[in-house]
């Protein structure tokens, strides 16, 4: 069977996965409607409907200014005789220069204020500096944090006729808080999934009853296994039990990453971050790669037992690769809506670049290491009882080798006029004393090895810290760690392997893990922000993010698996789906982006609101044409 091409398969049997499908089929057999879901849909709507208005709490006074999206308006009231300047500084720039925000001139008289109207960000908390023009002396500091959309005033006097300057933030108007109305919006969509019979039959009855036959080893969300071009005379005669919280996961992890793509409604907090710290955005593309590597295991050890050739499966993993790479390289990368591939400013790293290489390598280490067979180990051995990583060793000592690599590079390779082991982002960050380091080492690799030109121009600390160099996320020095990321998830296959059927086991050890990866995650950041060794970084992906996401990654796996394949309380629907297809639904979201139905013109694109309301939607098509094509046996293989 060919690679890289659209496959539909034919329905066939598989063990331990008929429950799910004959669930499914129950659900076509739903009794009649009931009155009240009806009637509660209804009222959901009706609730959504008024909570996407923008309803602010009372009249406003004044509107000063015209504001925008996560923006406020501020009216500073000098009643000094004297001119003053105002500055601010957002919370979340660590040890950051002020930023100068506007000049207020004195009152023209005593009790007669001078105003003058900015604009303030309200996505962190901000502190205002207020100093005088003529001796640069400063006045007073104040510290508020703002709602998008409200009106302040900032009242500047002497107190009591003295010589104390007292600065006191006045509320004028205050919109709602916005994030109610998504939330509702969100929970809205919750239950269309979850809740509603009627939903449910029509979207089950728009596919066909066909049964799909799939191994739990789709190493990146394929439905088909690496042994699919050898004749059945091979394969095994014991049919392997799909596990479904493999694909649960990596579905959910593209659903999200799909969302976050999309703009996430526009929020930080579904917007990568812009230095050290964590959003949800930044958790789902590492757990990608450490479910890639989970399948990378249970795939060799399948295909081995199948009697295929090492070097075989070793020529398969690098046209995959390949394949991989030259995608991210000439169909996600460029915008063609903004013209032809310009090969003078195509950038080289990218998503689907760095699961190539981590793919690569991984893949290639568990063929040197991967046993045929798992039958035959001696129990009375001492290492018996740790076998799922003694045994792997040699593979363990490569990792090792190549994090050392990653350490004294980033530690001590010199870059210019920046000091070594420098982990900022430049700009006005470290009181901006290295505004050309962005990055440190990583930043200065990628710009020396693959040109200014070729990486990504807009870095995330740009908007917050003002720097100007350009910073590839998924640079070279990056995609060593995403190689561990990868090889933790081989690690968790690993435990699959040697205690298949053994729940109890398996959750023991994944738990195990988690707390290792927590423990050194901890020693790493020093339970800090920014304060640590190494901070958690997923612009530089350094290991503490890696050893982070990991942790957090294992628990999400434990929680997944026993309520998916242990209790079988949840099928992994509608995650299930996308984690079928996630190579498609991944080109298809970025090659699609700008095609209705996944973007419009907006009435007002400075709401919140309406941009939830357009990624939500975009995301849940993709999520439906998943489970469209999961229902006609229809995937994308390479």
């Amino acid at each position: 069977m060919e690679r890289g091409k659209i496959k539909k398969k034919h329905k066939g049997t598989s063990s331990g996965g008929g429950d799910w499908e004959g669930r499914e089929k129950n659900i076509n057999m739903v009794q009649p409607e009931k009155h009240y879901k009806v009637f509660f849909l209804a009222v959901v709507t009706l609730l959504v409907a008024i909570c996407v208005a923008e309803v602010p709490l009372c009249h406003p006074r004044h509107k000063a200014t015209v504001v925008k999206m996560d923006e406020a308006s501020l009216t500073v009231n000098n009643e000094l005789g004297a001119e003053m300047v105002v500055s601010w500084l957002s919370d979340h720039c660590y040890q950051c220069v002020y930023q100068p925000l506007g000049v207020v001139p004195a009152g023209p008289g005593p009790g007669i204020p001078s105003s003058v109207d900015f604009t303030v960000g309200t996505q962190h908390g901000i502190t205002l500096q207020l100093n005088s023009s003529l001796v640069s002396l400063e006045l007073c500091t104040v510290h508020f944090h703002f709602w998008e959309h409200g009106n302040y005033s900032l009242w500047v006097k002497n107190l009591n006729d003295s010589s104390v300057v007292n600065c006191s933030v006045v509320t004028d108007t205050e919109t709602v808080n916005s994030y109610l109305r998504e939330l509702l919006l969100i929970d809205w969509l919750c239950l269309v999934w979850y809740r509603l019979d009627v939903v449910k039959n029509l979207m089950f009855r728009l596919g066909n009853s066909m049964e799909t036959e799939r191994l739990i080893n789709s190493e990146l969300g394929f439905p088909g296994r690496t042994v699919e071009t050898a004749t059945d005379t091979i394969l095994p005669a014991t049919p392997s039990r799909r596990l479904r919280s493999l694909d649960t996961f990596r579905g959910l992890s593209l659903v999200i990453m799909v969302f976050v793509n999309y703009g996430g409604g526009r929020y930080w907090f579904f917007r990568h971050e812009s230095w050290n710290g964590l959003t949800v955005a930044d958790l789902v593309f590492p757990w990608f790669v450490f479910i890639m590597g989970t399948s990378i295991s249970l795939s060799v050890s399948s295909a081995l037992r199948c009697g295929l050739s090492r070097f075989s499966l070793f020529t398969k993993a690098v046209w995959r690769s390949v394949q991989l790479f030259l995608i991210g390289l000439l169909i996600i990368n460029p915008n063609y809506c903004q013209g032809p591939l310009s090969w003078d400013s195509l950038r080289i790293p990218g998503v689907l670049q760095r699961l190539a290489f981590s793919y690569l390598v991984v893949a290639s280490l568990d063929l040197c290491v991967a046993w045929n067979s798992l039958d035959n180990l001696p129990v009375d051995a001492w290492w018996y009882s740790a076998r799922e990583f003694l045994l792997y060793w040699p593979a363990w000592l490569c990792v090792i080798v190549l994090e050392t690599v990653w350490l004294c590079l980033t530690f001590l390779l010199p870059v210019p006029d920046c000091p070594s082991g420098y982990l900022g982002p430049g700009g006005i960050g470290d009181m901006g004393q290295y505004p050309n380091c962005t990055g440190g080492a990583a930043g200065y690799v990628d710009r020396w090895l693959l040109g200014e030109n070729h990486i990504y121009q807009t870095p995330s600390s740009r908007v917050i810290y003002k720097s100007h160099m350009p910073f590839d996320p998924e640079g070279v020095l990056g995609s060593i760690n995403s190689v561990l990321m990868a090889f933790l998830g081989l690690q968790a296959g690993k435990i699959l392997l040697h205690y298949k059927d053994q729940h109890s086991s398996i959750m023991a050890r994944f738990l195990i893990w988690s707390l290792v990866m927590g423990i050194i995650s901890a020693t790493l950041t020093k339970c800090s922000l920014n304060e640590g060794f190494i901070p958690i970084n997923k612009n530089l992906w350094s290991l503490s993010y890696v050893t982070t996401l990991a942790c957090f990654g294992l628990l999400l796996l434990v929680l997944i698996y026993y309520t998916v394949d242990v209790r079988r309380w949840w099928s992994g629907a509608p995650f299930y789906y996308p984690g079928m297809n996630s190579i498609l639904v991944y080109v298809g979201h970025e090659v699609l982006e700008e095609y209705f139905p996944f973007r419009w013109r907006m009435a007002n694109n400075q709401s919140h609101a309406e941009h939830l309301t357009q990624n939500l939607l975009a995301t849940s098509c993709w999520v439906l044409i998943s489970f469209l094509l999961y229902r006609k046996n229809i995937f994308w293989k390479i």
